[in-house]
């Protein structure tokens, strides 16, 4: 019933017309460019994704091309000869003519000899390949063509596009896809759609709509080969229809699943609109598997789980350490499709974390600097301090820091200050090195990188007037008066915060430099709301403490907010000073993103309020909400006494264990 049920939701789902599928009105009044380069995305539809599709009427026959870049055929296409080539004059070989078996070996044996897309076409207008071969040598041009490299590829392609036998060979594989097998049909289709072939052209909706009507008998592995194709293809009717019919397979025949590729291959083309209800049988179904899982399939696993936008701890937990008991030469980018996935689930393993950081350390030598730059930037992003890794490429940007392109260099910059990491000795000559090489980018960069630049080196503590200048000039700054309403707000921030060190910090300077008011937004009006638990906590540690006082929400210099200051009284009886020279200390709640993860260092903007603030004179003291909420609530009071005056504590311990040695004394005698 289920299976009569699926095929009819396919049918209903190809949206039949009476209208042809590729026939099209004039749109230019002239024929289609020649193609002249390759990359797919320059490819156009043949018709566009408004237009209703239509059930696929499998005995036509046209001599149009398969594929166009950027118009319409002018003619409407009917029924034509076919074309003039030997090979499209010829039909297909019968399946029963006595020569096809030395015909076949032939081919095969010659088909493993060819190196580039035109060799396997240049072979297939010799003869003409029968069913069974024409996915064998779809799927080996796409085979021959992946394993060069990007220029190659391209250039190859092009040729392979303007080549005869080409369109001879989509021609031969539209017209005979009812005689081939579910595998044949899935491996023709990904192998065209990675080619490039136009996906709204009639030899792929061809496909399409074979694979709809033929969807209850794709096996395990056709399913899998399918999916993979889909997960990459673009919106249209039968795409649509296609992925909800798999859907409905998937999900009837989940227990029955025995490979785990197939398996992430569903996920991954499933996607983020998958039902929760079917990702937990995902879920389940990859737990049940687990113990089998490889390396690969771990990764597999994980990246699926990304692209689902799926989270599960379990599932993640021993995926993770699969791999991280197997990173020895593991190659960059998995580990790093690894760690990207790693971000967009916000899943974080200190252990996990340290180890792939220790072999990132081992890897520096090995890597390419872009590569380096991108695994710092994903750990950036989880908010994970790489110490290792850091360390050792700040050596290499010493020595050789033109190296680097612009974008890499902003990376470096930006995660170096938000991670706020200390390379003690090495800080100086590491920012110094930085610099010079910023500024021989300065032509090229923009406005609004420009003020990134200064706004990390400001997180840093350095001040090099070579990139101050050049931003505060009239001419950069009238540029950002322009800037989109969307990104308005953290270009303020970022100019408050430059301003803010300029005054603050007073660095050394050619001349004095400053951000104009109009650039610096609106002053903040209002601080932060009260935290409950926290001001509750401040006000029992308050009523044992002469002569302090505590004053809550306090705004410093319109930017630094402090959720509490407590004012000691004078250090001795004679200093009546002001507020401003007595003691204080200003108590922090901060986020617990604000520190590098599974650590208590700060990261980049609450180092700066820290600096900042002991520079105005506070002696800052941080709590978290996690540490606060994480304890019963009348052990709270003493915690926050302790960490706020940890002299008391100091002084309490000593009466403790002079108390305790008193009484041993007492016991003794």
């Amino acid at each position: 019933m289920s299976a009569w049920v699926t095929k009819e939701v396919m049918r209903w789902g190809c949206l039949c017309s009476r209208r042809s599928l590729w026939q099209r009105s004039n749109l230019m009044g002239k024929k289609s460019p020649k193609y002249t380069t390759f990359p797919s995305q320059q490819l156009a539809h043949i018709w566009g994704t408004k237009h209703h599709q239509t059930c696929l009427e499998s005995n036509r026959v046209s001599s149009v091309r398969f594929y166009s870049k950027g118009t319409i055929h002018s003619e409407i296409l009917e029924e034509k000869e076919p074309l003039s080539s030997p090979l499209a004059k010829s039909s297909l070989p019968d399946e029963n003519q006595s020569d096809e078996t030395q015909w076949t070996s032939s081919l095969m044996d010659r088909l493993k000899s060819c190196l580039s897309p035109s060799d396997v076409l240049d072979l297939t207008s010799e003869n003409a390949p029968t069913v069974k071969q024409i996915s064998s040598c779809l799927c080996h041009i796409w085979f021959v063509a992946k394993r060069m490299s990007t220029d190659n590829r391209r250039l190859e392609l092009q040729l392979m596009f303007e080549h005869p036998g080409f369109d001879v060979l989509l021609q031969q594989a539209m017209t005979n896809v009812g005689r081939m097998g579910n595998g044949a049909v899935a491996y023709s289709l990904i192998s065209m759609v990675n080619l490039g072939v136009p996906q709204g052209s009639r030899v792929i909706q061809t496909y399409l709509r074979n694979c709809q009507e033929n969807l209850n008998g794709f096996d395990e592995r056709s399913l899998s080969i399918l999916a993979s194709c889909l997960r990459n293809m673009e919106q249209s009717n039968n795409t649509d229809a296609l992925k909800e019919g798999v859907r409905m397979v998937v999900e009837a025949r989940l227990p029955d699943i025995k490979n785990v590729m197939a398996l992430q291959n569903m996920m991954r083309m499933l996607g983020k609109d998958t039902p929760t209800g079917l990702k937990r049988k995902f879920e389940a179904k990859a737990l049940s598997m687990s113990k089998y899982f490889s390396v690969l399939d771990s990764q597999h696993i994980i990246t699926a789980m990304a692209t689902m936008n799926f989270f599960s701890k379990p599932l993640l937990d021993i995926c993770s350490k699969i791999t991280q008991e197997n990173l020895h030469g593991m190659p960059f980018n998995p580990l790093f499709e690894t760690m990207q996935s790693f971000r967009q689930l916000q899943y974080r393993d200190f252990e996990v974390l340290t180890n792939l950081s220790e072999y990132a350390a081992s890897m520096i030598d090995i890597w390419t600097k872009k590569q380096v730059v991108l695994f710092l930037s994903v750990c950036e992003r989880l908010t994970f301090c790489p110490a290792a890794p850091m360390e050792a490429f700040a050596l290499k940007v010493i020595e050789n820091p033109k190296a680097l392109t612009l974008k890499d260099l902003l990376c470096v910059v930006k995660v170096y200050s938000t991670l706020n990491y200390d390379l003690q000795h090495r800080k100086q000559q590491f920012l110094d090195s930085l610099v010079p090489a910023l500024v021989s980018y300065l032509p090229k960069m923009s406005s609004f990188e420009l003020l990134k630049v200064v706004f990390y080196l400001c997180l840093l503590g350095h001040f090099p007037s070579a990139l101050l200048e050049p931003l505060l000039q009239s001419s950069t700054l009238e540029k950002f008066k322009s800037t989109d309403p969307n990104y308005l707000a953290n270009q303020e921030r970022m100019f408050q915060t430059v301003n803010l060190c300029l005054h603050l910090e007073h660095p050394v300077l050619p001349q004095p430099l400053t951000v104009p008011p109009t650039l610096l937004g609106a002053p903040v009006l209002e601080s932060q709301a009260v935290i409950p638990e926290l001001s509750q906590c401040l006000q029992s540690v308050m009523e044992d403490q002469e002569n302090s006082t505590l004053q809550e929400r306090v705004l410093v210099l319109g930017f630094h907010f402090i959720d509490g200051v407590i004012t000691e009284p004078p250090t001795s009886e004679t200093d009546s000073g002001s507020a401003e020279s007595r003691p204080r200390i200003a108590v922090i709640f901060p986020s617990h993103s604000s520190f590098c993860f599974g650590t208590s260092h700060p990261r980049g903007t609450l180092a700066l309020k820290m600096r900042h603030l002991k520079t105005l004179g506070y002696d800052p003291v941080w709590v978290t909400e996690r540490e606060l909420n994480s304890m019963p609530e009348e052990e709270r009071t003493d915690f926050l006494r302790d960490r706020i005056f940890p002299e008391l504590r100091s002084q309490a311990e000593v009466e403790t264990l002079n108390t305790n040695q008193e009484s041993q004394t007492v016991q003794s005698s």
